[in-house]
């Protein structure tokens, strides 16, 4: 699964991944923000932001061929609205789309698979996201492992039953069903999780393995990537 992947992927020990979330999550806003502002046309500036990625990529020893390839997920529908815009006779407009969108997630993506997601939110929180929108993202992600662990029993289920016929044929017969027991167990099994979280009486907050602790070195970091990028930006 690919958020099982990401959290394999964020339980690292590389110099990215010591470095403490708000300093990643500050550093990640000013490249969006730099990235967004920049022109279609500046190709300099936009391969200086790639191999930016691409170096934190390498130092994080995440494997670029694999993150870089779950990044095409966004071109679909940039695609689409690149092609609006290139038929509306706007080209610039159109590959700054396409650039920007993937550059944008390949960053987001680096983020998530260096951070774990626990720290990730409470690093939100820290730098003053609603509460209740970082506890709503903590339950979606605690739950989509339910989800999935029933999807995959499903599956099991179904290939033991289909034996070697068509699941093209047999797929489209059995997906509503399929999808129902899916919604159920998922929703009985999440119920069950509720009851036992508030019998050790949950207080509404996840607690952290370890304190969150914003160094020189974070600070040094956010501000030497934030120099640099806005620098890029102005040339």
């Amino acid at each position: 699964m690919h958020h099982v992947l990401m959290d394999r992927w964020s339980q690292g020990s590389s110099p990215l991944h010591s470095r403490d979330p708000r300093a990643k999550i500050l550093a990640l806003l000013v490249f969006l923000i730099v990235l967004a502002t920049t022109a279609p046309d500046a190709f300099p500036a936009l391969a200086i932001d790639a191999l930016v990625l691409v170096a934190g990529i390498l130092i994080a020893g995440l494997p670029p061929g694999s993150l870089l390839l779950r990044a095409m997920a966004v071109l679909p529908f940039s695609l689409t609205f690149g092609l609006i815009s290139w038929l509306a006779g706007d080209r610039l407009r159109a590959m700054g789309l396409v650039e920007k969108s993937y550059l944008s997630t390949v960053a987001v993506l680096l983020i998530v698979g260096t951070t774990p997601l626990p720290l990730l939110l409470s690093g939100l929180e820290a730098l003053g996201v609603p509460r209740l929108l970082v506890l709503v993202a903590q339950f979606l992600y605690r739950y989509l492992f339910v989800v999935s662990e029933q999807a995959q029993h499903l599956r099991l289920a179904g290939a033991c039953r289909q034996g070697t016929e068509s699941r093209w044929r047999l797929g489209f017969r059995a997906g509503a069903g399929a999808l129902a027991v899916l919604f159920a167990r998922s929703y009985y099994r999440a119920e069950g999780i509720h009851r036992a979280m508030m019998a050790r009486a949950f207080s509404g907050k996840f607690a952290l393995l370890r304190r969150l602790q914003f160094g020189m070195a974070d600070g040094l970091f956010t501000v030497v990537i934030s120099a640099f990028l806005i620098v890029v930006r102005i040339q």
